[in-house]
């Protein structure tokens, strides 16, 4: 499902315990400088990330200060977190200018601790190639690092490399679980454009060699990705980010179940198998 870009004026995109995603919650919060927000998301474990401009965030009295390194857009720099207990009472106050900042959820049951992931502490992965139109790079906020410290969400920013291209191929899915071939994962994505007026496709094929849907995705587009092979792809000469969260039904990491009439295709793309064993 697409939910076109629009001022959500600091509500959630992905409430709790929405119909097509249950296990996700997504929101984005603009404040201008000395500005502050609160939120608690009962059932949910989440993450604060500022897409762009600093923030403090503090947590049940626990304060992150100065979170948040990028200035012009999310290609100016490394990202930044703040991992949120189930329930927490949250804070963030803005620094500069103004800031916009991501908040990704997944249901979960237990309570952690709170804890803050910095720009030298996210896991970098690139993959692909030009000649497969398959070049992109992830950065995971959450990610492997952060295993052992968190319940069922997985957090990352991922990019084309280069002008152009297909992210998510082969054609995947994760949407039941049925170990060792496949987790049920909901998943939510949020795009950008580098030039802003860029755009590009999201498709979403529920089963295999049968038609599907294509949805045009813009800056500041909401996917929610609940079952189906869902690759997407962005038009020449422009570069595409999507911020990612996922939230498992039962387990954390992640297992991808590759499209049968594609699977093989996974043998032609360099460095893709390191990527899906990232995903835990």
């Amino acid at each position: 499902m697409h939910i076109p870009p629009h001022n959500n004026e600091n509500k959630a995109i992905v409430d709790v315990e929405n119909s097509t995603v249950p296990l996700n919650y997504f929101n984005i919060v603009k404040l201008k400088k000395g500005e502050a927000f609160e939120y608690q998301v009962p059932g949910y474990e989440t993450c604060v990330v500022p897409a762009t401009g600093t923030v403090d965030v503090d947590v049940e009295g626990v304060s992150y200060t100065n979170l948040g390194t990028r200035t012009l857009d999310v290609w100016d720099g490394e990202p930044e977190g703040v991992y949120v207990p189930v329930g927490a009472k949250v804070t963030i106050t803005c620094l500069t200018d103004q800031t916009e900042t991501f908040i990704a959820g997944a249901r979960y049951d237990k309570v952690l601790d709170p804890f803050e992931v910095r720009a030298d502490g996210i896991d970098f992965v690139q993959y692909g190639s030009d000649d497969t139109k398959t070049h992109r790079k992830i950065k995971h906020i959450l990610g492997q690092k952060q295993h052992d410290k968190v319940g069922r969400l997985l957090v990352s920013e991922l990019y084309t490399v280069g002008q152009g291209g297909w992210s998510g191929f082969p054609s995947h899915k994760h949407d039941t679980d049925r170990l060792p071939d496949e987790t049920r994962h909901d998943e939510t994505y949020n795009f950008r454009f580098r030039p802003n007026y860029g755009s590009g496709v999201q498709m979403l094929q529920r089963e295999d060699n049968k038609p599907g849907d294509a949805y045009h995705i813009m800056d500041g587009s909401t996917i929610m990705l609940d079952r189906g092979y869902h690759p997407c792809a962005v038009l020449p000469g422009y570069e595409m980010y999507y911020f990612t969260i996922l939230g498992g039904l039962s387990q954390r990491s992640l297992v991808q179940y590759f499209q049968p009439t594609h699977a093989a295709q996974v043998e032609t793309i360099p460095g893709i198998k390191d990527m899906i064993a990232k995903f835990k």
